[in-house]
């Protein structure tokens, strides 16, 4: 079970942060007071005593909501899940998922609250796009995307969150650099830690993918249309050839402007444009504009071309979600929807600034305001008030930052 941080955190090595012990279902559900529960919900495994109704009862409505959820993770994942687990299936192939030890996820004690009330019904997925060809997707490697995944499990409604990768964050082990450094650091553990401990989020699942990845999905898919600018198509095309050199393969260069039909490798390099107005915030744009694209084009896929999709994108994925319920629940995928995007920090909170050794960053102007704006973006939560965790870690990034910036 994932555990819940102590407020009173103290710094530690990442292996053994401190966190106040609290049992907590796969639905959300927690224990009362911060205390260790005599069992887990699915059976009081080493109490003795035989599951109440109530909490079989629980645990149904748990793995209902779970198998809800799954469903829309098809469509926002780049329907490289859904893809994979059908090809592992078909073929009796081996999967590749990665369990969680959910007893070294960290949630802020805080979240516990928010989960029977807010956050209640809301389902949170780390997304990462690791900048590798070589299929480095487990550590050693900076996620060049992080996004939220936010999916409503009453409604369908998915909002996607960009967490920019410079953003100047705790790492989750008191440490503070850009938030990209965790998944370098400690793999999508230590990733998935940054985003919890910084902005009261609960996530427990992720999906990784690298250019290859997201490249074959596309071609497969038949392309995705997008609206290609002057000042973007040069920046396409150098990016698409070094990534093209990178896995030795072949590409065609973009010709023209205006709303087009991208293969997997113009999209991909697309989602790489950061020298033009806007810079990395508009990169991350990008990278939901092209996953909105997909979306779309997921929607319209048969079985065949899932089945070549799966075949491209098979040994492509890192992921700690249940795939084998996936399977189940392909032809619902329609049910789900993109609603809204945006990037985080916020724009009118937000600057940029070198600070020290650690370079150009995304500085939160005030951590604590911006994980306000977020929970009403994500949930609606017109008076969310931010853990102790994220007031301290709002303060150690103003101490730490406030220097470097132009008054």
């Amino acid at each position: 079970m994932a555990k819940y941080r102590d407020e009173a955190y103290e710094e530690e090595e990442w292996e053994a942060p401190r966190k106040k012990k609290s049992s907590r279902s796969k639905n959300g559900s927690k224990s009362g007071g911060g205390k260790k529960s005599s069992g887990h919900s699915s059976g009081n495994k080493g109490s003795g005593k035989k599951p109440s109704g109530k909490k079989s009862s629980k645990k149904a409505q748990a793995k209902k909501q779970r198998r809800r959820i799954i469903l829309f993770i098809i469509e926002i994942i780049i329907l490289v899940i859904a893809v994979f687990v059908l090809y592992s299936v078909l073929s009796g192939t081996k999967s590749g998922k990665l369990d969680l030890d959910e007893d070294k996820i960290i949630i802020n004690k805080q979240v516990q609250e928010a989960e029977e009330t807010t956050m209640k019904g809301y389902r949170n997925i780390a997304l990462f796009g690791v900048d590798s060809t070589t299929g480095a997707l487990t550590k050693n490697t900076r996620s060049d995307t992080i996004m939220i995944a936010s999916i409503n499990q009453d409604t369908g409604e998915c909002k996607l969150v960009s967490v920019y990768r410079d953003t100047y964050l705790n790492l989750s082990n008191d440490s503070y650099n850009k938030c990209n450094a965790a998944y370098a650091k400690g793999g999508p553990e230590m990733a998935i830690n940054m985003l919890n401990m910084n902005l009261d989020l609960n996530i427990t699942d992720f999906v990784t993918v690298g250019f290859a990845g997201l490249t074959d999905t596309i071609d497969a898919l038949g392309g995705v249309y997008i609206d290609v600018d002057d000042s973007e198509i040069s920046h396409l095309n150098n990016y698409q050839l070094c990534i093209a050199e990178d896995l030795k393969r072949s590409y065609t260069p973009v010709a023209n402007t205006g709303y087009q039909l991208l293969d997997g490798l113009q999209a991909t390099g697309y989602c790489r444009i950061r020298y033009t107005a806007g810079d990395d915030f508009k990169r991350a744009e990008r990278q939901r504009e092209v996953l909105s694209a997909v979306a779309d084009q997921a929607k319209k896929a048969s079985l065949p071309q899932l089945t070549d999709t799966a075949n491209s994108v098979f040994d492509k994925v890192y992921t700690s979600l249940d795939l084998s319920e996936i399977v189940k629940m392909l032809g619902n995928v329609t049910n789900y929807y993109i609603s809204d995007t945006a990037g985080f920090p916020e724009e009118t909170n937000r600057a940029t600034g070198t600070i020290g050794s650690k370079g150009s960053c995304v500085i939160p102007l005030n951590l604590e305001d911006n994980v306000k704006w977020l929970h009403q973006f994500l949930f609606e939560d017109y008076d969310y008030e931010p853990s102790a965790t994220v007031k301290e870690c709002s303060e150690r990034i103003y101490n730490e930052t406030n220097g470097y910036l132009k008054k």
